[in-house]
Order: C-alpha cells, then structure tokens, then sequence
C-alpha cells in the first residue's frame, strides 16, 4: 500500500472523531486506531494458534450471561473489557508465555492480551495499574464485544 494513503488515512482519523479505520485493498490490509491520544497502525503477525482439545459446546449448553454477571460481580475489581469480537490469545505465540496471570501486578498500558480480529492481531493493553485477580476467558476462546477479560484490583 502506498505510503500516501496511509499518511492521509491518519490524517482522516486525526481530523475526525474515529477511533478506528481499517482498509483492505486486494491482498494488504491496514488498521489505523487511536488510542490514548495516539494513532497507532497495527500489521497482521504470523501466529498459529494452539489447535483446540475439546469439542465446541452446542449454544444450549453455554451458560446464561445472568451466571456470568453474577459471577462478575461476586470478584472485586476493575474489569478489563473486549473491545471487539474476535478469537482471545493470552500469548503472543503457542510456545510463550502468557502476557498476564493471576496474581501478577500490571502498569496502565500493559499488554495483557491479543484478541484475532478479521486475521488482524490487535494487542488489548491494560486501561489500569494493579494485580490480576481473575483471568476469565480461556486461550483460543472466542469473544464478544465488551466481554470480561480480567479483573484487576
């Protein structure tokens, strides 16, 4: 993609009030989000995800969000949201580690995910400081907008 449009696409999101702009153009794609004031440009990057053990639950057998609020609110806490849909990774690659666990202390501005997104790879950064309490999305588990991801306290 040329150089030009990427540097008038920021100059759309910087003169608007969008928070993202993503183009797709034959075989090259780029995602242009601001956040915290900054533009920033995010590329897909190589990652096989892990393959999945167990078979996926028929929607009948998923719990209720009525359990799942509950649940959330018995944990204090702040809760770290998706911003999108898209397939939850808790590392960068299979044989890493995980950016964040229970009981490890966090800055504003730490990654504590990667959430797949249309094959884009977007890192989903802590909006506060503390320690995580509660991880409560699994590795390669698909997620909704606005979901709970981690409480931190």
């Amino acid at each position: 993609m040329d150089i030009r449009k990427i540097k008038k696409l920021v100059e759309i999101l910087e003169e608007s009030n969008l928070t993202e702009i993503e183009i797709i153009e034959k075989d090259e794609s780029v995602r242009l989000s601001r956040a915290s004031d900054q533009v920033q440009m995010m590329q897909a990057q190589a990652y096989a995800p892990a393959p999945q053990q167990a078979p996926v639950a028929p929607a009948s057998a998923l719990p209720d969000t009525g359990a799942a609020a509950s649940e959330e609110a018995e944990i204090e806490g702040h809760v770290i949201r998706s911003p999108m849909v898209g397939t939850f990774y808790a590392s960068p690659n299979p044989e890493s580690d995980a950016y964040v666990s229970v009981g490890q202390d966090i800055r504003e501005g730490d990654t504590v995910c990667m959430i797949e997104a249309m094959k884009m790879f977007n890192q989903i950064e802590s909006d506060v400081a503390g320690k995580v309490v509660a991880v409560l999305v699994e590795n390669a588990q698909p997620v909704e907008f606005d979901e709970p991801l981690f409480i931190v306290r």
